[in-house]
């Protein structure tokens, strides 16, 4: 089996792939190495990659004017990025910066639509890590939209 291979069955993406499924959507992506501060994704650009972190760490910015911007989140080590736009090829809203030397294993949405049709089992099962990984996105929205109004409406503000 092959490095990508092994590292995608240790991702969530590899959550429910056999070896060989992973060996061929492992021979279907390219790693990409990006230093300190470099943008993997620019927020309001199209991109047509779903992207898996090998190590390292990416910020989630957004723009919010001015030349400034907000740190949203942080993903590590096997979290996914790019999942909506690789299905939807709908502008990024947001951005992702490497916050230190950071590796990612990235799969264009052509490559993978090459294998639609022979491997529908492999399809849905990466299908159903992206739907698992943006429901994971929502929920922690969700928790945090909740803390925000608890601190907001019940504290009035205060610490």
């Amino acid at each position: 089996m092959t490095d990508a291979a092994n590292l995608i069955l240790g991702s969530p993406l590899g959550a429910e792939l056999t070896q060989e499924e992973a060996a061929l959507l492992g021979s279907l992506m390219t790693l990409r190495e990006l230093t300190d501060g470099e943008f993997l994704i620019t927020e309001g650009t199209r991109d047509d990659s779903l992207h898996v972190l090998l190590n390292g760490k990416l910020e989630v910015v957004k723009h919010t004017g001015a030349d400034e911007s907000a740190s949203l989140a942080i993903l590590r080590q096997g979290e996914l990025a790019g999942e909506l736009s690789f299905i939807d090829d709908e502008p990024h809203t947001v951005g992702l910066r490497a916050l230190c030397d950071t590796q990612v294993l990235s799969l264009r949405r052509e490559a993978f639509e090459g294998i639609v049709n022979a491997n529908s089992q492999l399809v849905y099962k990466v299908m159903r890590a992206i739907a698992r990984s943006a429901h994971r996105i929502v929920h922690r929205m969700n928790h945090e939209f909740i803390e925000l109004s608890n601190y907001i409406f019940k504290q009035h503000g205060r610490y």
